[in-house]
């Protein structure tokens, strides 16, 4: 009784996939469905396939790559953070802020703000480079998105190289087992912990060198009221305008934005 009363399983006499149905039922009424077919699979979902370029090599279908690019986003704070200036920047503004005994002023989010803008000046000739080798001739489908990608890794290995200890380097090629001869052949993997680590030492050497005239004034306030018999109040409290004016009167804003420009060798 339930066979009977579907007209395509009355015909046969026997269940058929739903797929042919539909495709059977379609093509009775002069639908096409090949490209469909080809072009979906798993229920609904794109395939991946590879795509055949002009010079005779294969690549990645879009929707492989529009996936590893949406992929590649979530990466994107660690890249900034960790492969550019904005280590080194934003731990100098921290270490500057303690030394003034400034405990929320300036806050973290201008802090942040100003070493983020700090690092796209520092970075816009390697990003410079990137654009016009990779992002550009990869819009113009001159490059395939795997030679994009290999081709925008050398301007920031080139940055980061300039800036990473070679000591460094080789702490971390040797904890790798890489067999490497020349810094140019060192993978990404090896470099990336290596130039960290070399930001935070400079970093921290600059942070020493902003301490020793705010610790200067806190040790010749502390022997005034020490001298007075002040001994409740705070010499905390008294240094800081006189570190404020310091800071104003030599203008050290720009004496320390423009060193931590210039400390980068581009």
């Amino acid at each position: 009784m339930l066979i009977s009363s579907f007209p395509v399983f009355a015909q046969t006499g026997s269940a058929q996939p739903a797929s042919s149905v539909v495709t059977k039922s379609i093509s009775s009424q002069g639908v096409t469905t090949s490209s469909t077919a080809g072009q979906f699979s798993n229920g609904g979902i794109p395939a991946i396939t590879m795509k055949t370029n002009p010079d005779g090599s294969e690549d990645y279908s879009i929707n492989l790559q529009i996936l590893a690019l949406m992929t590649m986003l979530g990466f994107l704070p660690a890249i900034v953070i960790l492969m550019t200036s904005f280590t080194r920047i934003v731990v100098v503004m921290s270490i500057l802020r303690q030394a003034m005994g400034l405990q929320q002023t300036p806050s973290n989010q201008v802090i942040i703000g100003i070493s983020l803008f700090l690092t796209f000046f520092i970075m816009s000739p390697v990003f410079d480079k990137i654009n016009q080798q990779s992002v550009q001739p990869y819009l113009n489908d001159k490059i395939s998105a795997r030679q994009a990608f290999d081709s925008a890794q050398q301007p920031m290995k080139q940055f980061m190289l300039k800036q990473t200890r070679i000591k460094d380097l080789e702490t971390f090629v040797h904890l790798s087992g890489s067999d490497v001869n020349d810094p140019q052949d060192v993978p990404m993997s090896v470099l990336i912990p290596a130039f960290v680590t070399s930001e935070l030492k400079t970093a921290f050497q600059i942070g020493f060198m902003l301490f020793l005239p705010f610790l200067i004034i806190d040790l010749v306030v502390a022997s005034v009221l020490m001298a007075m018999g002040m001994m409740m109040l705070s010499p905390m409290i008294v240094s800081l305008p006189f570190k404020l004016m310091l800071f104003v009167l030599v203008d050290g804003w720009n004496l320390i934005l423009s060193t931590l420009a210039g400390s980068f060798s581009l």
